[in-house]
């Protein structure tokens, strides 16, 4: 299990993530340590993790978003056995309780829509065992501070992340990172 996630927050706590291959070199060349592929198939993900992975950055790939995989305890096996990413994201409970048994780092994504969505969030994390929690859209602190305090998770907070102030805002509220496509959020 990777255990360096946290080592490389705290070198950095902004996250790159990745939603368009055209973009994969310049999050490996900014100041992120941790990469979150969002992007890619089955034919072209071990060249990327590799790619990332010779730059000594993490990378984490959201086994929702790869064409090719299915979604399921055998794409996660094949991609654990035969990818090798750092970890994995996920908004699938059944897939983070399995990947304990595989000993792969996994972040649980939650969508925080309404009431319902966040209790619902929020029992499903205390039903799984995941490493962190990524919640989108992150804009919202108090929602932040909440799962922060029920769930004693380390939380990202990802989605509209858009200037120095959202990322402060996030950080005050209890998140460990943040994650964006934004690129200008990645050199802050």
């Amino acid at each position: 299990m990777d255990t360096n996630f946290f080592k490389r927050l705290e070198m950095n706590p902004i996250i790159a993530a990745v939603n368009d291959l055209s973009k994969l070199d310049n999050a490996i060349n900014s100041p992120c340590e941790n990469i979150f592929l969002l992007t890619g198939n089955i034919v072209n993900l071990k060249e990327i993790v590799d790619k990332v992975r010779r730059k000594n950055k993490g990378i984490y790939i959201h086994l929702d978003l790869i064409d090719g995989i299915s979604k399921d305890n055998w794409g996660l096996e094949y991609i654990a056995k035969n990818i090798n990413p750092h970890g994995i994201i996920t908004t699938k409970s059944s897939l983070i309780n399995y990947s304990r048994e595989l000993d792969i780092f996994a972040i649980q994504r939650l969508f925080v829509l309404d009431s319902l969505s966040l209790d619902t969030g929020i029992r499903n994390i205390k039903n799984t065992e995941s490493n962190a929690v990524e919640i989108l859209p992150g804009v919202m602190p108090k929602i932040v501070k909440k799962v922060v305090q029920e769930t004693r998770r380390p939380i990202i907070t990802g989605g509209l992340i858009m200037d120095k102030e959202d990322v402060i805002g996030s950080l005050n509220s209890g998140a460990v990172a943040i994650s964006t496509s934004n690129e200008k959020v990645w050199y802050m």
